[in-house]
């Protein structure tokens, strides 16, 4: 029987192969999207235990803020690129929550965080949902809230119209472009609820600015942050 499931395994792997989100190594189980090389290899930030830190530094005088954190320190050509691209770009859905589980990890480690009520991902614009067929900020949300038991409120903000990218702009222009693109539609679920907002990446925080504008004229609403990456 042993060697029936061995067999069977293998012949499964052959037709659907299961790999490294980061390095694309197949010499990892099922459970996982990173192989433990490039588990090991990520840069992690550390910014969930220290006030202050560079996220929450890009907020300063623009959004009222209780904590803010990502993950890792994002680069260009780097493994936490490659698992950015695979879960944004490539489908790679399991990539995204198994993230989302390592972020939401880091935040059990930190008093900072514990007074979380409700997570919100960062929404997409209905027409972008429905070509990709899915939100990545959605899945890392997924798999914080695995961890921290925390419930996801989806579609109580809503984004009201897409954005070109935002890739070439300096901060000015990415503030100018953001702003009335999004919109509290259900304002109730979110009343005197500590939220954390969720994106994949952070550069300059124009577009979670804009989202976390409409989350705090809620009543009573606090607000954090949470994202997968920062990059300066």
């Amino acid at each position: 029987m042993a060697f029936l499931k061995r067999w069977s395994d293998g012949l499964m792997h052959l037709f659907f192969p299961h790999t490294c989100a980061a390095c694309g190594t197949d010499v990892l189980n099922e459970e996982t999207a990173l192989c433990l090389k490039c588990l090991h290899q990520l840069p992690v930030t550390n910014f969930h235990q220290h006030a202050n830190n560079p996220v929450e530094k890009i907020f300063w005088g623009k959004l009222s803020i209780t904590a803010a954190t990502s993950y890792c320190h994002f680069t260009k050509h780097s493994l936490i690129q490659n698992v950015l691209h695979q879960a944004k770009y490539k489908n790679n859905q399991q990539a995204a929550v198994y993230m989302g589980r390592l972020l939401g990890n880091s935040l059990l480690q930190s008093h900072r965080f514990n007074t979380i009520d409700a997570i919100v991902p960062l929404p997409l614009f209905a027409a972008r949902l429905k070509k990709r067929g899915y939100n990545q900020a959605t899945l890392i949300s997924q798999g914080i809230g695995l961890v921290t038991g925390k419930p996801i409120i989806e579609n109580a903000v809503t984004r009201l119209s897409a954005t070109e990218t935002q890739t070439h702009k300096n901060r000015v222009e990415r503030w100018q472009n953001m702003q009335g693109r999004f919109m509290a539609t259900n304002t109730v679920v979110l009343e005197n609820k500590h939220i954390l907002l969720v994106d994949d990446v952070v550069t300059t925080g124009a577009t979670l600015e804009a989202c976390g504008q409409e989350i705090l004229k809620i009543t009573g609403t606090q607000l954090s942050i949470a994202t997968i990456a920062y990059t300066v």
